[in-house]
């Protein structure tokens, strides 16, 4: 029997169907939604794997979020819509109904949804998000009035990066590919080259995880480019980061210094930019992202630099702390540090199952200690 889209997900991930069960039943419980027991809902996995019994609500919902997957990825059927001439008049009407006020309300769910993230992860948020983006796109679509697509597209840009961003830490790879895309398009349809390069920019970081790094920096370059004709000074500095990321991971290392120097001379006094509120820049921020380059040149000063800026860091930057201990890992290991490497390995792996950052564990599945064979499980 042919392996269904279901059953690749969980392989693919990695989990086995006991821990599968074990996340239905607690975001079923985190959402307050009834379903089957433990034993029951076994049965019925192995009946939906094998593609003997359809999948219903609300276990679609639940499947969506503890694998980061949209339903066409899971193999489930989309939504029935209307059709005809109603169904239309009916958008239409809908569309003319927004106001400044409902985009202030998209804007404010995409942002608590972004505070959500950085402390908890995105298995709450995506299919949240994924359902915000569907709204934002059919009132674009049905919307005839230019100021107010601008506004919507605008909001629609930054709910889309945010999604391709929480893929990515999934590691649903071609989803976070396609919510970038929806992006810049949002971008620029709200004639925003700020909102244009900061989604290109980030789009780039999924070409550096598939190991595409030549078309990732000259990704980087461009949306710098687009940056630098327009952007506030905290952008043009996130930009300038971005970019020595880029180098860094082509091996770089003089050109991605001088990036990071042009970072620090963009920063602002004051970073925080309350129309940029998806960059974070001051503080630690900007130091943990040079000691992660740093890092990954493998570059002697990486572990201290890494070691000053981790308790610098916010609380409730959750996977970015993560990110620095995997980078600590991997920076010790590099230095021949076996305890150190293992230990840092160890608490970077119970944040990252913590916020179901696949990404980061898979990170980690290839970090070799020294004295071992092989990475590490």
């Amino acid at each position: 029997m042919a392996e269904t889209r279901l059953q690749a997900v969980r392989r693919t991930l990695g989990y086995k169907a006991d821990d599968v069960i074990k996340m239905l039943l607690r975001r079923a419980d985190s959402l307050a939604v009834p379903v089957m027991s433990a034993t029951s809902l076994k049965t019925k996995l192995s009946r939906w794997e094998n593609g003997r019994e359809a999948v219903s609500q609300p276990y679609r919902r639940l499947f969506r979020d503890v694998y980061g997957r949209t339903n066409e990825e899971l193999g489930f059927p989309d939504e029935e819509t209307n059709d005809e001439a109603e169904e239309l008049i009916s958008r239409l009407a809908l569309a003319r109904s927004v106001d400044a006020e409902t985009v202030e309300i998209f804007k404010r769910q995409v942002d608590q949804a972004r505070h959500v993230d950085r402390r908890f992860g995105g298995v709450a948020l995506l299919d949240q998000l994924r359902s915000n983006i569907g709204q934002l796109q059919s009132l674009l679509n049905f919307s005839t009035m230019h100021g107010q697509r601008e506004a919507l597209a605008g909001v629609l840009t930054e709910a889309s990066a945010l999604a391709g961003w929480e893929a990515l830490d999934r590691n649903a790879i071609r989803q976070a590919w396609e919510h970038h895309e929806t992006a810049k398009a949002a971008a620029r349809e709200a004639g925003s080259p700020i909102l244009l390069a900061h989604s290109t920019a980030q789009q780039a970081f999924i070409l550096i995880d598939l190991g595409e790094i030549e078309p990732a920096v000259g990704q980087l370059g461009e949306a710098r480019a687009i940056a630098e004709r327009t952007a506030p000074p905290v952008l043009r500095a996130w930009m300038a980061a971005a970019h020595g990321e880029g180098l860094a991971a082509a091996g770089q290392r003089d050109d991605a210094l001088r990036a990071f120097d042009s970072a620090d001379t963009h920063l602002p006094t004051d970073p925080v930019d309350p129309a940029l509120p998806f960059l974070f820049l001051g503080g630690a921020h900007l130091d943990r992202w040079r000691s992660h380059a740093l890092s990954r040149l493998g570059e002697d000063d990486a572990i201290q630099q890494l070691a000053d800026a981790l308790p610098r860091l916010p609380p409730d930057f959750i996977r970015a702390k993560t990110g620095m201990l995997v980078d600590l890992a991997f920076a010790h290991a590099a230095a021949g540090n076996r305890d150190a490497a293992l230990d840092h390995a160890r608490q970077a792996r119970r944040l990252a199952a913590q916020i179901r950052s696949d990404r980061q564990l898979r990170r980690l599945s290839g970090l070799i200690l020294p004295g071992s064979a092989a990475a590490i499980a």
